[in-house]
């Protein structure tokens, strides 16, 4: 029997392995870092022993119960709520937009009826469904909420007009009535003890892995495994033979302080000329550990070039264009399938990259005990 081939040792490729090893699968992990964990990567600051989030901020949120059991495994889950703070015009409000938010920015004490009454009649509808970002926000929250909290923060994030971006990118935009300040509505929400990086080199350690760090995968090394899964970007894999998927890439500006920065782990800057999406304060992130130290990043986004790491995929229609043009080249390769965020282009929490990482690997064993040809997509990346 050959062995399984992964491309990337981020979660997407660290979960099939692990599924595929328990099964008794021979697995090469192929990793072009030279750390685990992708995007996820976290390591302990030698100045502060602060854990960091070399590429910004990870918050484990999920209301799975199956995958906060699978990911508990790996390490202690801490306590932790992500709180959100916006700053416009000087003012600190909460986020997701809340009682509070709409009190403090109006200047009122709606009860949770009276706001939402003044929300409706707010809100700027259209005579057919919303088709461009700004559109949508304004059917939600109408102009004020959507100048001072939106409209800058986007065009700074994705480097383009709110009308120029699709509705889907703001499919749910959570408004609340009470004074709910959590950033997520999921059942179950922590930080690890120990870091993303610790867990996802817990994942690897089984005899049948075998992880190959700062080693780039090549299509010709195909051939010498039974099933190869890639996690890295679709376009790279055909050599951007015909262009290149966009993406937004951030840079993060370093800054060491004593004592407390900002207060809070992560605060959005919702002002256009203020040239930083949002900072964030990592000891923030471990309040079981305490540090006269801090250190902070602040968040530049902006358009990906070659040597960049891609974070978001952009998907607007040209992009999808050429997305599904790959997506035909992919399902022309035989014993491939491609997995994650840059595999089928697109952004994918934490969870969803695990639970859709289990599905790959129980597709394949399915697929192999039925004598069936493997998927080159367990989902449709179209969508």
């Amino acid at each position: 029997m050959k062995k399984i081939g992964i491309v990337g040792a981020g979660f997407s490729g660290a979960v099939i392995a692990r599924e595929l090893a328990l099964s008794g699968y021979q697995v090469d992990v192929f990793e072009s870092r030279s750390h685990v964990a992708g995007n996820c990567h976290t390591e302990r600051d030698q100045e502060t022993n602060i854990m960091v989030h070399k590429y910004g901020p990870h918050i484990f949120h999920t209301s799975n119960e199956k995958i906060w059991k699978y990911i508990n495994q790996f390490d202690e889950f801490m306590p932790f709520t992500n709180r959100v703070k916006a700053i416009y015009k000087n003012n600190v409000y909460s986020l997701p937009i809340n009682l509070l938010t709409i009190n403090n920015f109006f200047k009122k004490t709606f009860s949770p009826d009276e706001a939402s009454r003044f929300i409706t009649s707010l809100s700027i509808k259209n005579k057919s469904e919303p088709v461009t970002f700004e559109e949508q926000a304004l059917k939600f929250i109408g102009s004020d909420l959507y100048e001072a909290f939106l409209k800058g923060y986007t065009i700074k994030q994705w480097g383009l007009h709110p009308s120029k971006l699709p509705a889907s990118i703001l499919k749910r935009l959570p408004v609340r009535f009470n004074y709910d300040d959590n950033y997520y509505s999921s059942t179950y929400q922590g930080m690890p003890k120990n870091g993303y990086t610790h867990i996802v080199q817990k994942i690897l350690d089984h005899e049948n892995i075998n992880l190959i760090l700062s080693t780039d995968f090549h299509r010709d090394q195909v051939k010498n495994y039974e099933h190869v899964f890639s996690s890295g970007a679709i376009d790279s894999w055909f050599e951007h033979s015909i262009g290149r998927l966009a993406y937004r890439t951030l840079d993060f500006k370093l800054e060491r302080h004593k004592g407390d920065y900002q207060g809070n782990p992560v605060i959005n800057y919702c002002d256009e000329n203020v040239p930083w999406t949002r900072i964030t304060e990592f000891k923030h992130f471990s309040p079981w550990e305490s540090n006269d130290q801090t250190l902070i990043f602040k968040e530049f986004s902006r358009a990906c070039e070659i040597n960049d790491i891609p974070y978001y995929p952009i998907r607007l229609v040209d992009d999808k264009v050429l997305l599904n043009k790959y997506i035909q080249l992919a399902k022309a390769e035989k014993n491939v399938t491609f997995i994650g965020r840059l595999g089928t282009y697109r952004y994918l929490d934490m969870h969803i990259t695990i639970a859709e990482a289990i599905d790959a690997a129980a597709s394949y064993m399915n697929a192999k005990a039925n004598g069936i040809p493997m998927n080159s997509f367990v989902i449709n990346p179209e969508a």
